[in-house]
């Protein structure tokens, strides 16, 4: 006789991390989860263009569509935790939910990035855990845009004893300032509308020689390169997914050990 606490317990949610947009960072792990999946969600803005977001493009280079569903996020409100974002995150678990009623045990969500950094996936683990207690959880890390722009852009991100601060712009500019002023490596994350203001605040703290600036990482647009190399024009464009690192002033080999 089977044991019904069983199939309950088998339900696994899978947070996927695919990487910046670069289908080729995508890890062997991820692809093997995805592809093992009942169902593959993928994040998109609710009125955005048509056509598939950066996850799901990613995920469509490894896996055929047919367990691939959009679901919609509150992607572009900018407003902090507003009655959009709590909606659409309510209705994205509930979707999840139907899906395993429905009969799926094993359910993926692809995010960009890693999904335990400044991912979606964790409102929407957290909501399904309220709607259905016996869903276990997992994670599959993936690589972060603050790796691959230090890779295309040839910059070491930390060395001995210096220390790396990873700031959202979401926190505000004086606080980003400080940031500056207090670690030696600062990576800033969805700071393409701020960006003028930003790279006033470099330049303030004397760093502009060591900040790179990275967007659409492994795409056909993608920017990458120092600042002070950069056109002005392109700068002023930044998408709002943009990543901006400025390093600790190395002047010696070892010399932060």
């Amino acid at each position: 006789m089977t044991n019904p606490d069983s199939a309950l317990s088998a339900r696994l949610l899978t947070g996927v991390g695919v990487g910046p947009g670069d289908p080729d960072l995508v890890t062997v792990k991820a692809v093997r989860v995805l592809r093992a999946a009942d169902v593959v969600f993928v994040p998109v803005l609710a009125d955005g263009p048509e056509g598939p977001g950066r996850a799901e493009a990613t995920v469509r280079a490894h896996l055929d569509g047919d367990t691939i569903r959009a679901i919609p996020f509150a992607l572009s409100d900018r407003g902090g935790r507003t009655a959009e974002r709590l909606s659409a995150w309510d209705e994205a678990a509930r979707a999840v939910v139907a899906a395993f009623e429905d009969g799926a045990e094993r359910i993926a969500f692809a995010t960009i990035g890693d999904p335990n950094i400044y991912s979606t996936f964790s409102y929407l683990a957290q909501t399904v855990r309220e709607l259905m207690p016996s869903v276990a959880v997992e994670t599959v890390p993936g690589i972060t845009a603050m790796q691959d722009l230090a890779a295309r852009s040839g910059t070491v991100l930390a060395e001995g004893r210096e220390v790396l601060a990873l700031f959202p712009m979401t926190a505000g500019l004086d606080a980003y300032e400080r940031a500056l002023d207090s670690f030696d490596t600062v990576v800033a994350y969805k700071g393409g509308r701020f960006l003028p203001e930003m790279l006033a605040a470099v330049d303030k703290a004397g760093r502009r020689p060591e900040t790179v600036f990275g967007a659409a990482l492994g795409l056909p647009d993608e920017v990458v390169g120092p600042v002070v190399d950069l056109d002005p024009d392109t700068l002023g464009a930044a998408p709002y997914l943009s990543t901006v690192i400025t390093t600790a002033r190395r002047r010696e080999r070892g010399g932060a050990l």
